[in-house]
């Protein structure tokens, strides 16, 4: 038997999943810890952990996998490493963390970004960085250099987790990748090189990035004292790394232009591979390399982060829908309603709404509510179309950048349960819905697999990629769809004019 073992390093546990290379079905998978990994947040806005939490918590998460059955690491042929992106770990030579990492959700690096923008030049960074320096990594570095100098000066490399997991593993190789590079605002898209305008501006020295290694390749291999750890074979190599967002839409396969991958959980993402280099004047989305990007070879993803999705549906099954009510139930009780809510309207962005109304914060809203004809059954149906079309918008803003988007890929899961859900997003949108069983550790599995050669291609890694369901768009109700989006997104602008 061959095995492939994924790794997802989120912010709540390591998921490790160990898949069957030839038949593609999921072997083994857990977790650790049961309960959420703590955040450090000393102040308010910050949001800190500890590196070597990630490791250990890998470390059992794999004593885990393998306690039903001691033998089947032995047989681990590639590994694969996802991560929660944007984070700063800063080490010393021996690979040493100098500090906890600042996280993706800490926001104390967002005045560096805006005087980065300014100072550099708006259209400068969009045309070469494909955004705004905002409170990526490479702005979170400057933090560090600015209030913790002495720290900043016994800095040898900087990297992101999934980096820093690739050098626990290996037992020293500090490398990154250009996706990884891009999704820290350090590379430059123009000039094909680390951004100097960014190091310059900030006061970076060039000796902090780690080697640059290939997304898809055997970057390095476990070493002896961790496989007897973990009890995988020394010298398995290390074949992938990507970013949570780049490695969902690999498990789903979307790898080339025009494909599209969706979530909705707690908060809810877009992201749509472009085979051009182009960027949002606005700055309402980010856009980053893809896991398949090269210099040869164009391959962005276009991100949009939507944080009133899954979140604000939980609110109204716990605060409105009658009690008791299981999703399942509540989305039966959403079919009873006609489309459009009968010209009831929620604006979903009670969690903040980030860059697609582009830092505005305008909360969440009930609009047209009628006493003598609304019900809750309205209040849940608005809600979960207040969320489709939160989407549609930012898919608006993909399609302007040259994206044309035919086929959404999705995951079985949280919002994507929903059939209302999923067939108003089919109709108002265009494409056609195409949900699978997968997730994030499974999917790094399977890159490990394609950069260790033991796949040919992507589509032969993904052809065992298990399809639940198709759903295309209502034409016969499209005009009513339609309607009740325009009347969201007039009641939207009404409140960011």
């Amino acid at each position: 038997m061959a095995y492939l073992l994924g790794y997802d390093i989120g912010t709540s546990s390591v998921k490790a999943s160990l898949v069957d290379a030839a038949s593609g079905a999921i072997v083994a998978t857990t977790f650790y810890p049961e309960n959420e990994a703590p955040i450090i947040a000393k102040q308010m806005g910050w949001a800190e952990q500890e590196p070597d939490m990630w490791w250990t918590n890998l470390i059992e998460a794999t004593k885990k996998l393998a306690s039903s059955d001691q033998g089947l690491l032995a047989n681990v042929k590639a590994i694969g490493i996802s991560y929660q992106m944007h984070g700063l770990v800063c080490v010393d030579r021996q690979g040493n963390p100098l500090r906890p990492s600042i996280i993706w959700c800490d926001g104390r690096a967002v005045p560096y970004g805006n005087a980065a923008f300014d100072g550099i030049g708006h259209e400068k960074c969009l045309s070469h960085l494909l955004n705004s320096p905002g409170n990526f990594t490479a702005a979170k570095l400057a933090w560090v250099k600015e209030n913790e100098p002495e720290l900043f000066g016994k800095i040898y490399k900087i990297m992101l987790p999934g980096d820093f997991i690739a050098m626990k593993l290996s037992g020293g190789a500090m490398q990154t990748t250009i996706s990884g590079l891009s999704e820290g605002m350090f590379w430059d898209f123009k000039n094909q090189e680390v951004s100097q305008d960014i190091m310059n501006y900030f006061g970076f020295d060039n000796s902090i990035i780690s080697e640059i290694v290939p997304t898809f390749a055997v970057q390095t291999k476990v070493c002896k004292a961790v496989a007897n750890i973990l009890g995988i074979p020394e010298g398995t190599p290390i074949s992938y790394r990507g970013g949570d967002q780049p490695n969902n839409a690999l498990s789903l396969n979307v790898m080339n232009p025009g494909e599209v991958a969706a979530t909705g959980g707690t908060s809810g993402v877009v992201y749509g591979v472009l085979g051009e280099v182009n960027y949002d004047k606005l700055s309402r989305v980010n856009t980053f390399a893809h896991g398949n990007y090269t210099p040869e070879l164009t391959r962005l993803g276009v991100l949009l982060c939507i944080n009133g999705t899954g979140i604000l549906n939980a609110w109204m099954r716990r605060n409105v829908a009658p009690e008791g009510v299981s999703y399942p139930e509540m989305n039966a009780l959403i079919d009873t309603i006609e489309i459009g809510a009968n010209g009831l309207s929620i604006i979903p962005f009670g969690n903040g709404a980030e860059r697609i109304l582009q830092n505005k914060e305008i909360g969440c809203s009930i609009e047209g509510i009628n006493f003598n004809v609304h019900k809750k059954a309205h209040m849940l149906r608005a809600a979960q179309e207040g969320i489709v079309f939160s989407f549609k918008q930012g898919i608006d803003i993909m399609q302007q950048m040259g994206m044309e988007i035919k086929d959404i890929h999705a995951g079985h899961a949280n919002m994507f349960l929903s059939p209302m859900f999923c067939k108003t997003l089919a109709s108002v949108t265009g494409a056609t819905i195409n949900l699978y069983e997968t997730d994030g550790a499974v999917g790094a599995a399977k890159g490990a697999g394609i950069g260790a050669g033991i796949y040919g291609s992507f589509d032969e890694a993904f052809s065992t990629l298990k399809h639940i369901s198709t759903i295309e768009p209502d034409l016969k109700n499209e005009k009513a769809y339609m309607d009740a989006y325009k009347l969201w997104k007039e009641r939207l602008d009404s409140h960011i004019k």
